[in-house]
């Protein structure tokens, strides 16, 4: 039984494009499928996350990323009784318009989208992927999915004004999305918050008294995992430690939401989306907890010494081949140079770079830009 503010999938606003329902998977169901199926999901394992294979093929790539963010998903949803079949795809499709390196990536073309007068978004990329880059059926272009996973990709994590972005109007740009997207930016948080002390420990650029020092709630568990296993090995404790953290991120979500939920008075999807804020939450306290884990990351992670050189190598990359396709727009593939016909240069180089592997977009410098 789903409560009465999920979304119904029989109440779904449906598809662009009108196609006869299938016998034994609703919508999302089917939306799910076709997200799996599509090339740019199977892209995503040669994807860096936060380390590239130099250190190890055990860390996250951005497809375990997403595995996991889909799994906390539907847990989450469930205990909610919301859609986890929407929750599902939603959280399979979040990362699939992120480009090539990470974050360094991201920065990089953005950048360089910015010297043209223009931006990258990995949200809307997200949603040019399943309208339009997925060919896959002859009916029509793109993947053709249902409306809530359409609005989802572009809002699950941020609010668009109709003023700056009238070509995605229909997208209710002005009302708060489903709670089943708005569940999904803090899954994503909680798994690279948990997953990336993980791999940095694995890694052996966080070490455990630096992770106990500069996360508290990871410490204070820690402690208990001493006092109930004292003989175990380091990085078992360290396991114990960080699976009660991700814990106890997910059931404060799933507690603090459903208390705001009651204490707002919404009893329908309708409520949800006319009230003024989101209402999917940490507490206070657990919210300081995440900021407090995400700094540490941040200051002892992400911009750490180690991991500057690639992430150098990786905005390097991107800019210069960038710069080549701008110079050179013959260079581009046949289809490139077709749909540079339709649309600008700058964006048609953006797509194509943005769908390129790390392995991939590493050849094409090669050929293009080595020496």
């Amino acid at each position: 039984m789903l409560a009465h503010c999920a979304v119904h999938v029989e109440h779904s606003r449906g598809r662009r494009f009108l196609e006869p329902h299938h016998p034994y998977r609703n919508d999302f169901q089917r939306d799910r499928d076709r997200v799996i199926h599509a090339r740019a999901f199977r892209r995503l394992e040669a994807k860096t996350q936060v380390f590239t294979r130099r250190y190890s093929d055990h860390f996250r790539n951005r497809l375990t990323h997403t595995l996991e963010v889909t799994q906390i998903s539907r847990t989450i949803a469930g205990a909610l009784a919301l859609n986890s079949d929407l929750a599902e795809v939603l959280a399979l499709v979040h990362d699939i318009g992120h480009p090539p390196f990470g974050h360094a990536g991201e920065k990089a073309l953005d950048t360089a989208m910015r010297e043209q007068g223009l931006s990258f978004d990995h949200n809307l990329h997200a949603l040019r992927i399943v309208e339009d880059f997925e060919q896959r059926y002859a009916a029509f272009r793109g993947l053709n999915l249902t409306f809530e996973v359409r609005e989802g990709i572009i809002k699950h994590s941020h609010d668009y004004s109709a003023n700056e972005h009238p070509d995605l109007s229909e997208y209710l740009l002005e009302k708060r999305p489903p709670l089943e997207a708005q569940l999904i930016d803090l899954a994503d948080e909680i798994a690279y918050n948990t997953a990336d002390l993980d791999d940095g420990y694995e890694a052996h650029l966080l070490s455990l008294d630096e992770i106990r020092e500069g996360v508290p709630a990871f410490e204070r568990f820690f402690r208990e995992v001493q006092q109930i296993y004292p003989d175990a090995p380091d990085k078992l404790k360290f396991n114990e430690a960080l699976r009660r953290v991700l814990n106890r991120f997910v059931d404060d979500l799933i507690r603090n939401t459903q208390k705001r939920v009651e204490a707002a008075g919404i009893r329908t999807l309708e409520d949800v989306r006319n009230h003024p804020e989101r209402l999917a939450a940490f507490s206070p306290t657990v919210e300081s907890e995440r900021k407090q884990s995400k700094n540490f990351l941040y200051e002892n992670l992400y911009f750490s010494p180690a991991l500057a050189e690639e992430k150098d190598d990786a905005e390097r990359v991107v800019t210069e081949l960038f710069a080549f396709w701008m110079a050179h727009p013959e260079s581009l593939p046949h289809n490139y140079q077709q749909k540079a016909k339709e649309e600008s240069l700058p964006r048609i180089i953006c797509d194509y770079i943005a769908g390129m592997t790390d392995h991939f977009i590493l050849e094409q410098y090669e050929k293009h830009c080595g020496s």
